[in-house]
């Protein structure tokens, strides 16, 4: 079996032309992205094969962000999973937002610059899991 020689990124946007353009950027710095366009195909998609690192929206239709991230810290084969949030909604108390959860590894403000995006998906992967 030969083994991927990407880094596989799972990006949770209910807005699939976002979703498309994150795969585009990210291909070109050597990641493969796969997108799902709610919160419930996220996680069965995070179950089936465990990303290294998660990209979520946090406004979505059927199950928003935060929960989840929430089912995600409380599967212990997911928990360890960097996670970048992608969202218009700004945070007003920086990565910490939920005093229930622990911090996400970066918070990414739509609209983005690309290259800030690559930056932030490199420094999760770097420094470890969240």
């Amino acid at each position: 079996m030969v083994k991927d020689l990407y880094v596989y990124v799972l990006y949770i946007e209910d807005e699939r032309p976002v979703i498309d353009l994150v795969r585009e950027a990210l291909k070109l710095a050597g990641y493969k992205v796969v997108g799902a366009t709610s919160g419930r195909q996220g996680l069965a998609l995070m179950r089936e094969r465990k990303p290294d690192l998660l990209m979520l929206d946090l406004m979505m239709p059927d199950i928003n962000g935060w929960d989840v991230y929430r089912e995600m810290k409380k599967d212990k084969n997911l928990t360890d999973i960097p996670v970048i949030v992608v969202s218009a909604k700004v945070p007003e108390h920086g990565k910490v937002i939920i005093e229930d959860l622990p911090p996400v590894d970066d918070y990414i403000t739509k609209p983005f610059d690309v290259e800030q995006l690559i930056r932030s998906v490199k420094n999760a992967l770097i420094n470890g899991k969240s």
